[in-house]
């Protein structure tokens, strides 16, 4: 989706406002594709002094599987858009990935939004950011209680425990 910007591009002070909804279930990150539900976008274009800064936020709904636990888990997420729209890109070898071209006097509205949400999702996904895990030893999930499994002793300290059990 193109937004149009030739009312603003010469107007300092001047704004547009945009709301949209994109398709984005075909990204897949790690093994599965979190995103099934639309994300949504909207926020504001500004001129500011000449120079185009486009805020607003990005939501959805991520449907994953947690990659510390494995449990399955479904969680709002909220994104800030923040970026700057330019009419030509100068120096193409030191790109600002938070820095896009115009196509003629339009915003590529889907290219910045798939952009900004996949550089802003997390390498790993989470049930929730303290997710605690799944022991090692008997492989329970450490998010419904401690295992009942006994901490192995380190055999370097093996002769101390002799002298504690004296």
């Amino acid at each position: 989706m193109l937004l149009g910007l030739s009312k603003i591009i010469d107007c300092p002070g001047a704004s547009v406002s945009f709301s949209t909804s994109i398709d984005l279930s075909d990204l897949q990150f790690g093994t599965c594709c979190p995103v099934t539900e639309p994300v949504s976008a909207e926020g504001v274009v500004r001129n500011t002094a000449g120079v185009l800064v486009m805020t607003g936020t990005v939501r959805t709904c991520l449907h994953g599987v947690c990659d510390r636990c494995a449990s399955e888990f479904t969680r709002d997420v909220e994104i800030p858009i923040d970026v700057v729209l330019v009419t030509e890109l100068s120096n193409e070898e030191n790109e600002d990935e938070w820095v896009f071209p115009l196509e003629g006097d339009s915003a590529d509205l889907e290219d910045i939004i798939r952009t900004v949400f996949v550089l802003n999702m997390d390498s790993k996904l989470l049930c929730k950011e303290d997710c605690k895990g799944l022991c090692c030893r008997c492989g329970k999930n450490l998010n419904d209680g401690p295992c009942s499994c006994q901490k192995e002793l380190d055999p370097r300290f093996a002769a101390l425990k002799q002298l504690l059990e004296k």
